[in-house]
């Protein structure tokens, strides 16, 4: 599950974490010490018993299990059982570490959590798929796993948040096309207005889609070194590639008469609402900013169709930044090394693998070697395939900082965007309430 944010776990979450994760050291989910099968024997040799904590639940927990499914057709000695733990895996996994006995593999969705496992030396390193993984991923992507020159996780299940998604009708009432650069993007949102519909709609009570608008900025106008240390915090927030960024978003978020509900109306209206608005007919407002998961969020709830009703574009180019992605994703990591863990890993690293949840639908593989044609239709092919293609990646910067910072409500980052949005001409105070912000978070 590609989740926006995480919030802090409550003492009642706690509670079920620690029930939860006490499955994972009974006898149906403790992995057996098989020994490493002579070379001479097939791989298939290979036997036990794996736990996998992990944060897909419903629809998702059932296509990670076709996954599975399939590893065990191959290796049909190994049975593997999968605990969903939803948004509750940080809290699922600190107990397990702590208790001493965690899971054979989990998927975590923050970078920084996997970073702090590992300087916890709870982490074992995936040396063994380095092969694996360096033929089948782009190579931002195996940089994005590594730490302290070893691999130590993969991203399985990947999130494009570089899109941008648009009524149709709109469009072809304003007479525009999907544009480029971002310089045509303003211009099309002029035009869009002009005939009679805001441009944008704008989910700004939940601040998070404001840092991914940020974000996208950044990245192309600063470019990835730049970005890189900003998410580390070793350059401040105040530095003028920051005040650059604010500026050019302005030109989103700066002409209130532009987006639906204007100042007051965006900083009430939540992310699914903001999608209801472009995924209606006659529409509220023209586009909206945001990832691949857009469509989900109204399935079932729209009568819009992809290509026909609904459709999306990249996010413009600053530049020359064609091909360049923000994401975020799900990653798997090693607990316990043995046998039959290093097959399942080396497994999920594959093509094979990631076409199986590809073909189910709702699925973004970073894996390159998974074919565009493996999923379900053009729209999810092409956002997804431009992950994999991504000249340029970057992780989901807010989900890399600290939580104190970057992904929590009613403070931060998300709380000062949000001022922002309220006061965009404000852009060197908002730059020096970034770096108060992350000052203390990052201390």
């Amino acid at each position: 599950m590609i989740r926006h944010r995480h919030t802090l776990p409550t003492l009642a979450a706690l509670m079920v974490a620690s029930a939860a994760v006490a499955g994972c050291g009974s006898d149906d989910t403790t992995t057996e010490k098989a020994a490493t099968p002579p070379a001479e024997k097939p791989a298939a040799n290979v036997s036990g018993k794996l736990s996998v904590v992990g944060v897909w639940t419903a629809e998702e927990q059932k296509s990670f299990r076709a996954v599975l499914d399939g590893f065990e057709k191959k290796f049909p000695k190994v049975t593997v059982k999968y605990n969903p733990a939803g948004d509750n895996v940080p809290t699922v996994l600190g107990t397990a570490v702590q208790g001493g006995n965690p899971p054979d593999l989990a998927t975590i969705a923050q970078p920084g959590l996997i970073a702090e496992f590992q300087e916890k030396g709870a982490l074992k390193p995936l040396d063994f798929a380095k092969a694996e993984l360096e033929a089948n991923y782009p190579e931002d992507f195996v940089k994005l796993g590594t730490i302290a020159g070893k691999p130590y996780s993969f991203v399985f299940k990947g999130a494009n948040k570089s899109t941008v998604w648009f009524n149709v009708k709109a469009f072809e009432a304003a007479g525009v096309e999907p544009p480029k650069t971002f310089e045509e993007l303003t211009t099309a949102a002029k035009t869009v207005k002009a005939s009679g519909t805001p441009a944008y709609a704008l989910a700004g009570a939940d601040g998070w889609t404001l840092t991914d608008l940020f974000e996208n900025i950044y990245l192309r106008q600063a470019g990835p070194d730049k970005y890189d240390q900003l998410a580390k915090h070793e350059i401040k927030w105040t530095d003028q590639s920051v005040k650059d960024a604010l500026k050019m978003m302005t030109q989103v978020v700066g002409d209130e008469s532009n987006f639906v509900g204007g100042k007051s109306g965006a900083l009430e209206t939540d992310f699914p609402t903001a999608v209801s608005q472009v995924f209606a007919d006659p529409p509220k407002g023209a586009m909206i900013i945001e990832g691949d998961f857009v469509p989900g969020v109204v399935a079932g709830k729209t009568e819009l169709k992809p290509k026909t009703g609904f459709d999306v574009f990249p996010f413009p180019a600053i530049g020359d930044t064609e091909g360049t992605v923000v994401g975020g994703g799900d990653s798997l990591v090693m607990f316990k090394d043995t046998p039959a863990g290093q097959e399942l890993v080396k497994y999920l690293a594959s093509p094979e693998a990631a076409s199986i949840w590809v073909q189910r639908g709702g699925f973004s593989s970073p894996n390159k070697n998974v074919t565009p044609d493996a999923y379900p239709d053009e729209t999810t092919r092409t956002t997804a395939s431009a992950i994999a293609q991504a000249k340029t990646f970057r992780f989901d910067m807010s989900d890399l900082a600290p939580a104190s910072f970057g992904g929590t409500p009613g403070q931060g980052e998300w709380k000062i965007l949000q001022d922002f949005l309220a006061k965009p001409s404000d852009i060197d105070g908002t730059a020096t309430k970034l770096e108060t912000s992350a000052a203390k978070a990052f201390k």
